[in-house]
């Protein structure tokens, strides 16, 4: 299957949905108490179905936004909106309500997909006075909702169940568009750490583009029919292209039932591919690693032996016969039980969405969980380059995928061209043109490309760069994967741009809530292995953890430094 030969995603999934056994199971969610379950053909029809619906509702180019859960019915949603020509807009479930306000003020959709009731009632508010929204489409029954909410045009409001009931005649059934792979596929909302998000359009083409890296990629890995877990938010671009990259290799898909049941559906799921963000991967390290050091005895030393042969294996350092044969043991003992917790037949982790630290890099790959980093932006579709599992350099995100350019600007700065790169911001031309220059797109990370191998790695985010009051540029990301490293650490943000001396904000783990003088120990013993400028001299602690909830964190778990900054100003400032 050459990718280059199809004109859209519609296509992609319409030659697959031809090749793969009908009646075997494409889309499954893990809810107990909403299990669904979708063959190829009933994902098919259900798509023919709703965008038959939406066509009526739309005309070409308009924006439909989606607010759901990941469910299978947001993968069918996304699709029927491709089909009708319409452009998905996803939105995070955990946006407030005046953040749906300025998505649906800036897209103006024509048609809202909404998946419940309790995310129905946090737009209404917003719905109801706007002329532009011709339907709105619910996941789950609408009545009951609507007649709880001052609603008077009821007859805008339809669920999904109504819409996909009815039959289609075999004219109905058409799986021709006009799309062509620069024609818009979604617009994507960037996490907006600092001020509203901006909307990135990403092309049919970017995407698919994206899909080709990732299959390369994947390539070594699958060897049948792979399992996909999908967990992390739809709405993000990571996982929007992901399911996408499922398709393209005839992967049957769970969905998880939420965060908190995640690790029991991973037993369920027993996936072969899983991806998520570097703070999944941190919390995974602190939870296998509390584990580890509760052994002792023979278990400690063969886990000891089992981190440091598995990172001699990961750099490709020669082993003795008598470590060779160590080597096995652990493998057995150890990293055969590990992965028997993740399902057993996990090939690989996949980290994007912010940078992995070297550590956890290193451990995870060492006890057996191979991780691979990559690295890409929203307004790449979104993935720049990936590291393969052949040749896994922790420290880097990999060699860029065919078709992405890349290369240093004289200040370090990353620069992207390729059909990958945006078609630019949604209706913001002068904030476009200012990122991309000559066809370039400006990325804002500082990294170096290694000239032997062509391996990138990310040294920075340029606008997070801490400048001190002596011009030392210092890199906070560094600092703050050190610390929250720590057990005692739950999260943490440094402060210091225009200071003398760098500060720390910190959320203690929460059995260390009282214990300053342990968490002061564990500051000291960093600050042995930082240079003089990057030397914590004080620290803040805070019992409130940065959440989605409070607007703190992105939804992809970044800390939002200027909203922490502004909300704890004060006795940041005191610090000095």
């Amino acid at each position: 299957m050459n990718l280059d030969n199809f004109n859209n995603l519609i296509e992609l999934f319409f030659y697959q949905a031809e090749k793969q056994n009908p009646k075997s199971i494409l889309l499954q969610w893990l809810n107990p108490n909403n299990k669904k379950t979708f063959t190829w053909e009933n994902t098919k029809k259900n798509v023919f179905k709703l965008s038959k619906t939406i066509k009526e509702n739309i005309n070409e180019g308009d924006r439909c936004l989606l607010v759901s859960e990941n469910r299978p019915e947001w993968f069918i949603c996304d699709l029927a909106i491709m089909l009708s020509g319409g452009v998905t807009v996803p939105a995070y479930t955990t946006y407030t309500k005046d953040d749906y306000k300025y998505l649906i003020e800036d897209c103006e959709p024509s048609l809202i997909i909404v998946s419940n009731n309790e995310m129905l009632k946090k737009l209404n508010s917003t719905i109801i006075e706007k002329s532009f929204i011709k339907k709105i489409i619910t996941l789950d029954k609408v009545n009951e909702v609507i007649n709880n909410l001052e609603i008077n045009n009821k007859e805008k409001y339809i669920d999904f169940y109504s819409i996909t009931e009815n039959e289609l005649s075999e004219t109905e059934q058409i799986q021709k568009t006009s799309l062509k792979r620069s024609s818009p596929a979604c617009i994507i909302y960037t996490s907006g750490t600092g001020g509203n998000p901006k909307g990135v359009v990403l092309s049919h083409g970017g995407i698919l583009n994206n899909i080709a890296g990732a299959c390369e990629i994947l390539k070594p890995i699958i060897h049948k029919r792979p399992t996909f877990l999908t967990w992390l938010p739809l709405s993000h671009s990571y996982e929007h292209c992901v399911q996408f990259v499922q398709i393209a290799v005839g992967a049957k898909v769970f969905y998880a039932e939420k965060i908190e049941k995640l690790l029991e559906n991973i037993s369920q799921a027993k996936p072969t591919i899983m991806t998520a963000v570097p703070r999944f991967y941190q919390n995974l390290y602190n939870k296998i690693n509390i584990n580890l050091k509760k052994q002792s005895g023979f278990k400690a030393k063969l886990i000891e032996a089992t981190i440091r042969l598995g990172k001699k294996k990961l750099i490709g350092e020669k082993m003795t016969f008598s470590e060779k044969l160590l080597n096995l043991i652990a493998e057995l003992l150890v990293r055969k039980k590990i992965k028997k917790q993740f399902g057993g037949n996990l090939k690989a982790f996949v980290s994007g969405g912010g940078a992995l630290d070297k550590e956890i890099g290193e451990f995870l790959n060492s006890i057996g969980l191979p991780t691979l980093q990559g690295y890409g932006l929203t307004e790449t579709s979104p993935v720049v380059s990936c590291n393969p599992i052949h040749k896994i350099k922790v420290e880097t995100v990999g060699p860029p995928f065919k078709g992405n350019q890349v290369k240093i600007a004289e200040d370090g700065e990353i620069l992207v061209k390729g059909e990958n790169v945006m078609l630019g911001y949604w209706n913001k031309k002068e904030e476009t043109e200012k990122v991309i220059i000559d066809g370039w797109l400006h990325t804002g990370d500082i990294g170096e490309i290694n000239p032997e191998d062509g391996y990138l790695k990310i040294t920075d985010r340029k606008k997070d760069i801490i400048v001190s009051a002596g011009g030392d540029n210092i890199s906070p990301a560094k600092i703050e994967n050190m610390i929250t490293n720590e057990l005692e650490i739950d999260q943490c943000m440094i402060y210091g741009d225009k200071k003398n001396y760098l500060v720390a904000l910190i959320v203690p783990s929460k059995d260390f809530l009282k214990e300053k003088e342990k968490i002061n120990k564990v500051i000291e013993n960093i600050n042995k292995k930082l240079t003089l400028v990057e030397k914590i001299k004080k620290i803040q602690l805070i019992d409130e953890n940065f959440s989605i909830e409070n607007g703190l964190l992105t939804p992809t778990m970044k800390v939002k430094r200027k909203k922490v900054t502004e909300k704890y100003k004060k006795q940041l400032e005191n610090l000095y």
